[in-house]
């Protein structure tokens, strides 16, 4: 493949400066825009706040509560927006034995009460809560809300 290049006056090649620069300006000025547009993307999810729930289950029933978890109640969060980023179970910590932690995303604080309220309305989930209730799985939930960093990977 071969490009041809102007040539004016001298026999100098000013042509393919002239289209080098030019290619050069527009890519730059892509990266630009694109990084631009990232930071418009990150100041848009600045409301975004993670709920950390931590529920502590009556020794010996954490097997239960993973599969209500896993056959049950991850449908229904899903189903009221209530977008979780992961579950855990910690490992290696007698303390934290018969742990059962959660991680929720919500675009903001007023859209994590509104969803929350749907699935408690929800009679599917008052259900199960009655349920539970009898079965008595869960001792005690601590919950909290959290912002991320200027600095943290997660927006």
């Amino acid at each position: 493949m071969t490009f041809n290049c102007w040539k004016f006056k001298g026999g100098k090649s000013k042509g393919c400066s002239v289209c080098a620069i030019a290619l050069l300006s527009f890519t730059a000025g892509s990266l630009i825009t694109a990084r631009l547009a990232h930071i418009d993307h990150v100041r848009a999810d600045s409301n975004r706040v993670f709920e950390l729930r931590i529920y502590h289950t009556v020794p010996g029933k954490l097997p239960a509560l993973e599969s209500r978890f896993r056959d049950m109640y991850s449908k229904l969060l899903a189903k009221h927006d209530l977008q979780v980023e992961g579950y855990w179970v910690p490992e290696g910590a007698a303390d934290w034995d018969n742990t059962f932690v959660y991680l929720v995303a919500h675009s903001s604080r007023e859209e994590a009460k509104k969803n929350w309220d749907a699935m408690l309305a929800d009679s599917e989930v008052q259900e199960a809560i009655k349920s539970e209730q009898a079965n008595k799985l869960v001792e005690k939930i601590d919950r909290t809300y959290m912002r991320s960093t200027d600095f943290s990977p997660m927006k």
